[in-house]
């Protein structure tokens, strides 16, 4: 514990001007008195710290001292930086702040370094949603301390079909996947692996309850219900013209074809379920499905039912 405070400290001291005592104390949660020891600790170590005293007093490292950052380039340096700052966002963990001013001490002192931290600055990776931030992160929090304890949890769900159930989870981990966090878990409900949106959770319960970590990985999960034939579905779709940008961002490249008249024929493999079709409905009358016969088949029910509701109406 005191190796990595020591660490921090000079970490924090390479990357800023002046800290003082009392400020070095509240950030490491410990008392000045152990600030004051540490310090001197490091300065035996060879570490050139300085102390200035007066109103703006505090402790510096000599401008000339360097950590060896052979293994790392400014460019890794700035990509770790900007990655970082995109991950606290989302999830406020101490220890990323404490990583953050490591590596911000790295960059900034080295040859040009400190322009490069600046540039860090002008490319921003948002990885909050775009709705309920502040609770997100709580739940973060929660599971990843559950994740990392591996304990239990206990939830309230809420599936698409906007039924709710009591749910007990063995967590696996955790995923951002199209600006949304997802649980990968043991379902006990279920007695099977599943994922969960965590804007669906209700309500979540860590338990005290400790499970057996599963030998089973989220990249395990992802090629199993892959390969899953029957959970897949290989499609064709023709689009209007007028949704060309949005086709552009939903698909690749590779999966559309521009036809002669401007329409977009898109080739490619989804999940089927409740989440394609509200999607495909979500086009209106700008999507034609030309296969499978099932999904079309499917969406003309679904907008006959429309169709029916809003003529029950007059």
């Amino acid at each position: 514990m005191k190796l990595a405070r020591l660490l921090g400290i000079t970490m924090l001291l390479l990357g800023r001007r002046r800290v003082g005592a009392q400020e070095l104390a509240e950030r490491f949660e410990v008392s000045v008195r152990t600030i004051y020891r540490d310090l001197e600790a490091l300065y035996a170590a060879g570490v050139p710290v300085v102390s200035y005293p007066g109103l703006d007093g505090g402790y510096e490292i000599l401008h000339t001292f360097r950590i060896d950052r052979q293994y790392l380039s400014m460019e890794e340096l700035r990509s770790m930086l900007i990655a970082l700052k995109g991950v606290q966002a989302a999830w406020s963990e101490q220890q990323l702040g404490r990583l953050l001013d490591k590596v911000g001490a790295l960059l900034s002192r080295t040859e040009g370094g400190a322009e490069r931290e600046k540039d860090a600055g002008q490319v921003v990776l948002d990885l909050n949603p775009w709705r309920g931030g502040k609770r997100e992160k709580r739940m973060l929090e929660e599971l990843g301390q559950a994740l990392e304890q591996c304990r239990a949890i206990h939830m309230a769900y809420m599936n698409w079909e906007g039924k709710e159930s009591e749910r007990e989870i063995e967590p696996i981990g955790l995923v951002l996947r199209d600006m949304v966090w997802y649980l990968y878990g043991f379902c006990r409900l279920r007695q099977d692996y599943r994922t969960f949106r965590l804007n669906r959770i209700q309500r979540l319960e860590p338990l005290e309850e400790r499970f057996e970590r599963h030998a089973m990985t989220i990249e395990e999960l992802d090629r199993r219900w892959e390969s899953d034939g029957e959970q897949q579905l290989e499609l064709r779709l023709l689009f209007h013209p007028s949704v060309r940008t949005r086709v552009r961002d939903e698909y690749p490249p590779q999966a559309i074809r521009q036809r002669e008249d401007g329409w977009l024929e898109v080739a490619c493999t989804r999940h089927k379920g409740y989440w394609l079709y509200s999607r495909l409905l979500s086009y209106g009358p700008r999507v034609k499905i030309l296969d499978p016969p099932e999904v079309a088949q499917e969406m003309l029910r679904m907008a006959q039912d429309m169709v029916e509701l809003y003529e029950d109406r007059s």
